[in-house]
């Protein structure tokens, strides 16, 4: 949720969109319900998770 929080705040998502998506993650029962988030919501997470570059940061060794 940290990230997701993270969105908002950038303005990478709106208000509306944060609490939709938030919604539909916490009704989750597991990782395939995640998936089948309705398509124009894992649109706007897919494309500010990809503004925030978050793929970058998990291809990152993890810092010792």
């Amino acid at each position: 949720m940290q990230t997701l929080d993270e969105m908002l705040s950038r303005q990478l998502l709106t208000p509306a969109q944060h609490a939709d998506i938030a919604h539909w993650i916490r009704q989750a029962r597991d990782v395939d319900h995640i998936l089948a988030m309705p398509a124009p919501l894992w649109r706007s997470f897919a494309l500010a998770s990809v503004l925030m570059n978050v793929d970058a940061d998990l291809t990152q060794p993890p810092p010792f």
